[in-house]
């Protein structure tokens, strides 16, 4: 999402793998766990900055390998003190 307002993006689209998360973004769950609040706070103001809006929608994860292989690799690159962050193209 920061990435997205920093390339200046007018909407973004987020399909997450979480329902947990999808749910709480839209403010149907609370947030119980009080170390998630401000990740919680900070996603809702970084996506309501988007001047045409956002969405969330949960897809599972046994339907999005690609994604799904791209996080752990990413968690992976991070554990071995790699950038936290690489843009990706599909190719």
């Amino acid at each position: 999402m920061t990435l997205a307002a920093e390339l200046g993006a007018e909407r973004v689209e987020l399909l997450l793998d979480s329902k947990l998360i999808v749910e709480q973004l839209a403010g149907r769950w609370r947030v119980k766990d009080a170390k998630l609040r401000p990740l919680w706070a900070d996603a809702l103001r970084i996506l309501r900055g988007f001047p045409g809006g956002w969405t969330a929608a949960h897809v599972p994860r046994a339907q999005n390998s690609l994604a799904d292989a791209l996080a752990n690799a990413a968690i992976d690159r991070v554990a071995a003190g790699g950038p936290p962050v690489v843009v990706t193209r599909p190719g």
